[in-house]
């Protein structure tokens, strides 16, 4: 990664990065450590997923699932298991993963009692018709957490289960998404302007917005060299729309004001 400016823009922590990808609540997988010849050692796709506030995985998968009969054969009720959390760009983008989410530790099931209280901690967060069956054909798995491991345009950083749940999440991440899109249909001349702040040998290729978060704005340049990740940094950390709207008039030109710090990626 090369900068255009003597330092670096600020950025949320790799703690508070990871957070946010699990309030998201992205695509996820989840890949038994077991050996190559476990039939349960394949990719599984959850039915449900939900990444609470600690960093412990909640996991819906069929009753009969081969995973589900491995967790509970396994020694102590425990098993091994990685699992994998997307964080997709929300504009359609030739290489749409902008972060990946590792979570590493050990599966097991639950009782029927604390699968329901689980349930409705759930339903209490993001309610989903699913949940209903619970216990009618579905089981509920949790994932203590050992380890975590992000890996972003930021860096790749490991990660421990303290710091992860000690992070608060973006304050933009629950209307990131359609506030993104929002600027890339419907005011196409901002995206634009910003092009003004890219190193000059981007400022060709197919520029469009990546994320968004309370230190900056940033960009994808997709071009015939590559795809490249850039940071407009703004003047100060937002927490709100109304700030967020002025940060947005200053990086598009607003008189009086200083150009942002940038970093190619």
């Amino acid at each position: 990664m090369t900068e255009t400016s003597t330092r670096r823009p600020p950025a949320p922590t790799a703690a508070e990065r990871a957070k946010t990808i699990a309030k998201r609540g992205g695509p996820a997988t989840l890949v038994p450590t077991a050996g190559h010849g476990d039939p349960a050692a394949e990719r599984v796709e959850p039915v449900l997923h939900h990444v609470h506030a600690s960093g412990s995985v909640s996991i819906m998968l069929p009753d009969d699932h081969a995973l589900v009969a491995t967790a509970k054969q396994a020694g102590r009720g425990e098993l091994a298991v990685m699992f994998e959390l997307a964080d997709h760009a929300p504009v359609e983008l030739r290489e749409p993963i902008r972060g990946l989410l590792w979570i590493t530790g050990w599966l097991r099931p639950l009782s029927d009692l604390s699968a329901r209280a689980r349930a409705v901690s759930i339903a209490d967060e993001r309610p989903d018709p699913r949940l209903l069956d619970l216990g009618h054909g579905l089981s509920l798995l949790r994932l203590t957490p050992a380890s975590l491991v992000l890996a972003d345009a930021e860096g790749t950083q490991s990660l421990r289960p303290h710091m992860f749940s000690a992070a608060a999440p973006d304050p933009f991440h629950g209307y990131e998404r359609d506030w993104l899109r929002h600027l890339e249909t419907d005011h196409a001349d901002v995206v634009c302007q910003l092009a003004r702040h890219l190193p000059e040998e981007l400022r060709d290729g197919r520029i469009r917005p990546l994320g968004l978060d309370r230190h900056g704005l940033r960009l994808r340049v997709e071009s015939d060299t590559g795809d490249h990740d850039v940071r407009l940094a703004f003047s100060r950390p937002v927490e709100s729309p109304p700030d967020l709207a002025v940060e947005l008039r200053r990086l598009i030109g607003c008189p009086f004001l200083s150009a942002p710090v940038v970093s190619q990626q």
